[in-house]
């Protein structure tokens, strides 16, 4: 058997072997921790800004994009000190990982947003939302415990698909009302900005997010709009 061969075959094994080790999604799943992110990079980046980190992003691919796809509006940032924890396709889990890993130490910062949970969904068709609510709470719980004198923003996942009735749509409404119902410290405050982005049908325009999922430039204008006055008042 030739070379080609043996590195298909191997390759083949591979693949059916974690599939067959890949375990179904359970309650617990959005809440244990799971390294799988640029947590090298970020270790750097925080050791490099010697404590002088005043506002954190805390996410996913649509928090990761913002600096390569709206540097305008995320300068407005950049007064701030900002530190732009998203890595793009993680999950709950992943992130919980990385907060628990050193990504929340070495600085204090004085506003944190969060935005996590839409992979959860999306990855996962049998991902019930009161699972990624569970997730997000761990999330905010954790940086409760290791950032106690920030103060948080959490916001709820932002709307997916285009129509207003998909399914897809009607799971992240689910979450967020989950997420609105959590309880916590005196130092979060909850807020979902969906409507922002949804014309008066409900429906998405591809004008702010052209595949029904990630902002673009005009879409982290509508992002930044809504949520400038809240951190503005977190970050004095």
């Amino acid at each position: 058997m030739n070379s080609t061969k043996l590195c298909l075959l191997s390759l083949l094994f591979c693949c059916s072997r974690e599939l067959a080790e890949a375990e179904p999604r359970t309650p617990e799943s959005a809440i244990m921790p799971i390294e799988k992110s640029r947590h090298i990079d970020f270790m750097k980046q925080i050791q490099e800004a010697k404590g002088a980190i005043d506002f954190v992003l805390i996410g996913d691919s649509i928090t990761d994009g913002w600096p390569g796809k709206a540097k305008d509006t995320y300068a407005e940032f950049l007064p701030w000190k900002p530190l732009n924890l998203g890595v793009s396709g993680e999950q709950t889990e992943q992130v919980l990982w990385r907060l628990l890993h050193g990504e929340l130490e070495g600085y204090r910062a004085k506003a944190i947003m969060i935005l996590i949970g839409t992979n959860n969904l999306g990855h996962f068709g049998d991902e019930k939302p009161d699972w990624t609510a569970a997730g997000v709470k761990k999330i905010v719980e954790t940086v409760e415990e290791k950032q106690p004198q920030a103060k948080i923003l959490l916001l709820g996942i932002f709307p997916r698909s285009a129509k207003a009735n998909d399914s897809m749509r009607m799971r992240v409404i689910e979450t967020n009302k989950l997420l609105a119902a959590l309880k916590f410290g005196p130092q979060v405050t909850y807020l979902d900005i969906s409507d922002k982005f949804l014309d008066a049908a409900g429906d998405i325009s591809p004008e702010i997010m052209p595949d029904f999922l990630h902002p673009n430039a005009a879409g982290y204008k509508v992002w930044l709009d809504a949520v400038k006055p809240t951190l503005e008042l977190m970050m004095k």
